[in-house]
């Protein structure tokens, strides 16, 4: 099958990411036909796609996209008939989705690939139930998918080769910016840069250093701002002005290496997560979780449209 043809994606588990991932690819101009087993799903999926398609609008959408090309099924055999990629977004439970990709492997052509958008659970702990494991990858999204970019693809032990290189094709012909990952480490590779990250930011909390407002207003007005289009070897390649990253290394190795070893290694106790949590309360200032979604949704739009992601 040409990646290039890929008309119809199956969506087995359709929450929170499985709804953002129906919204992308309905924009995109694919047809979804989607399963969860909750009682009532095909409503809030629905409900989601609806509240996203304005900014996917805004964002440009492809030729043939459709609201009407979104189908929920009772039964998860139904949603895979006819599909052509298969985007897996079930509880990050190894057991439960070493089921469900054996379940899913049985009703698809074996020419089909199984992507699961799994959070930090590595392919190898859930692929061995299927009959056909190699078809098996990683496409794990950064949240939310129907805006950011970034997938991250990879395979198991028993991932065949082709399956990746198919993935990676697809998530970039549908306008995504896959990363392919060369082994499997718990985490994956972007949330454990963000996870190194939330570990010093909650130690400073701990310890006193500054508030949960001010740390996060220091990430977002700083280091975060130059992080929205240049990661960070590229940030200290020009920090070592002509020389680069090697004068960098030459001049500020030494202390980039005091500020490693200063580092903390916090615990979240009660009393941690007590001081965070107040914290976050004073930040949202009585913002609900629907009213900060909405305004980070609405600040990434502008954010994609300025870096050239998005129409005007």
């Amino acid at each position: 099958m040409s990646e290039a043809r890929i008309t119809t994606v199956g969506i087995i588990g359709a929450g929170t990411i499985g709804s953002s991932w129906a919204a992308y690819f309905l924009a995109h101009g694919l047809s979804v036909r989607c399963w969860d087993p909750l009682y009532g799903y095909a409503e809030n999926v629905t409900s989601f796609v609806a509240r996203a398609w304005p900014i996917m609008e805004q964002l440009g959408l492809a030729e043939g996209a459709s609201l009407d090309k979104l189908a929920c099924f009772d039964r998860v055999g139904e949603a895979l008939d006819g599909v052509e990629f298969v985007q897996e977004s079930g509880p990050e439970d190894p057991e439960l989705k070493a089921r469900l990709m054996a379940e899913i492997d049985r009703d698809i052509p074996d020419d089909v690939v199984i992507s699961s958008s799994s959070t930090a659970l590595p392919v190898s702990e859930f692929q061995h139930l299927a009959v056909h494991p190699g078809r098996i990858v990683l496409g794990h999204p950064f949240n939310p998918p129907h805006l950011m970019p970034v997938v991250e693809v990879g395979g198991g032990k028993q991932t065949d080769g082709w399956a990746v290189d198919r993935a990676m094709v697809f998530y970039d012909a549908i306008g995504k910016t896959p990363i392919r990952l060369r082994a499997e480490i718990p985490g994956h590779l972007v949330n454990r840069l963000q996870a190194a990250l939330y570990r010093e930011a909650v130690y400073l909390v701990a310890e006193g250093y500054a508030t949960v407002e001010d740390i996060d207003k220091a990430v977002s007005g700083g280091p975060g701002l130059r992080w929205a289009f240049m990661g960070p070897h590229m940030t200290y390649h020009l920090g070592g002005g002509d020389g680069g990253i090697r004068r960098y290394f030459e001049v500020l190795g030494p202390s980039q290496e005091r500020r490693w070893e200063a580092l903390g290694a916090p615990e979240l106790t009660d009393a941690v997560k007590q001081k965070i949590i107040d914290g976050v309360d004073a930040e949202t200032q009585g913002r609900s979780i629907s009213e900060l979604t909405a305004e980070r949704d609405a600040t990434l739009l502008r954010l994609l449209k300025a870096l050239g992601n998005g129409k005007e």
